[in-house]
């Protein structure tokens, strides 16, 4: 591949990539709204309009922005004005990189050169979305210390805390993935869950690491912040870390929580869920285990692939949400003894038993 196409493609993926979280994290400002709403029996977000239409509260999307954006800008007497303002550029540039490596389809080919869809193929993709994830908890540590504000501070603490806590089990949970696909590149895990188990099941990691799924969904759900994990930003008992921010320096921290969840939604549909694999899809077309065919030119292959990981992120994004206005907050040393006490023996044993059945298997 010639250098310009190369760039060329890396840059299309690029953008390709961003939008998507931009576009996705900004409609589920609404959906946050709406699905509760539909929940409790209201109505929901639907007053903003454009001469007259509404769309559904869609609008709102548009009214959040332009509030934020037209807001004073307020700014606390702190001494650390500079780190003030880098906090929450911190929580949402590392959010963001973080998709470099996932692979929202197979590849393609143009003009004779193969182009994978994928922003960097890394071999080491899982260690890479860890760093940037632990870099990302600076965001939420400078900005309770730059506040120069006890509330925003303790809030700051205990972000810190719950995060690093539930890091332990988010990072265990993958050590049996790691294990049955010998592979630390999120692209490879995703072609080695097309095969078939027993002749009929997709080789998707949910059926076979079945609890390291739900340990990872709930230590994911716990490293974004969110009900039932919301503590540092639960205004019934603290004033969250971002006590002191306003304008859209408050705006990116409650982007960078949506762009997470996009985030746990798509490691979640490619450790566990087939990434963009769909059953009995191949190169070809569709492949059925009791012998009928389909067959398909590659384009619309890669069409339906990279479709099916849209509606997969889709998915776990509304199941997030469901989560959220389904259960109530926990109390921080509720928080702390599931964490500690709960899953992390548990992902300490699933590792443990995913080796011996894998070792077993070997021989």
């Amino acid at each position: 591949m010639s250098a310009g196409m190369e760039i060329g493609a890396a840059v299309g993926k690029t953008i390709f990539i961003v939008m998507f979280a931009l576009s996705l994290g900004g409609l589920l400002t609404w959906v946050e709204r709406k699905q509760s709403a539909v929940m409790q029996d209201r109505i929901g977000a639907n007053r903003a309009s454009i001469l007259g239409f509404r769309v559904w509260g869609l609008f709102h999307i548009i009214a959040d922005a332009v509030k934020m954006f037209t807001k004073e800008d307020f700014v606390p007497d702190t001494p650390h004005k500079f780190i003030h303002a880098l906090a929450p550029v911190l929580s949402i540039f590392f959010a963001l990189l973080s998709f470099a490596v996932i692979p929202f389809g197979s590849s393609i080919v143009i003009a004779g050169q193969s182009i994978g869809l994928q922003v960097a193929d890394v071999n080491v993709g899982i260690l890479f979305i860890f760093a940037m994830m632990s870099v990302a908890v600076y965001g939420v540590v400078l900005a309770g210390w730059s506040s120069n504000n006890n509330y925003s501070l303790l809030g700051g603490v205990r972000a810190t805390a719950q995060m690093i806590s539930y890091e332990i089990t988010f990072g265990l949970t993958l050590v049996g993935v790691i294990m049955i696909f010998q592979t630390l590149s999120l692209q490879e895990i995703v072609r080695a869950q097309g095969g078939l188990l027993f002749g009929f099941l997709p080789m998707w990691g949910v059926f076979l690491q079945p609890l390291g799924f739900l340990l990872f969904m709930t230590a994911a759900i716990a490293e974004t912040k969110r009900i039932p994990f919301d503590i540092p930003e639960g205004e019934s008992e603290i004033i969250g870390f971002f006590l002191e921010y306003s304008s859209m320096k408050f705006g990116m921290f409650m982007f960078a929580d949506f762009i997470e969840q996009i985030l746990v939604a798509s490691m979640v549909t490619t450790f566990f869920f087939g990434g963009w694999q769909v059953p009995y899809l191949g190169d070809g077309g569709f492949v059925f285990p009791w012998g009928s065919t389909i067959d398909m030119n590659t384009w619309l292959v890669e069409s339906l692939r990279v479709i099916s990981f849209v509606l997969k992120v889709s998915f776990f994004c509304w199941l997030q949400m469901l989560i959220r206005w389904t259960l109530p907050r926990f109390r921080f040393d509720q928080l702390m003894n599931l964490g500690w006490k709960i899953l992390l023996p548990l992902s300490l044993a699933n590792a443990l038993v995913t080796a011996i059945i894998v070792l077993w298997i070997g021989r």
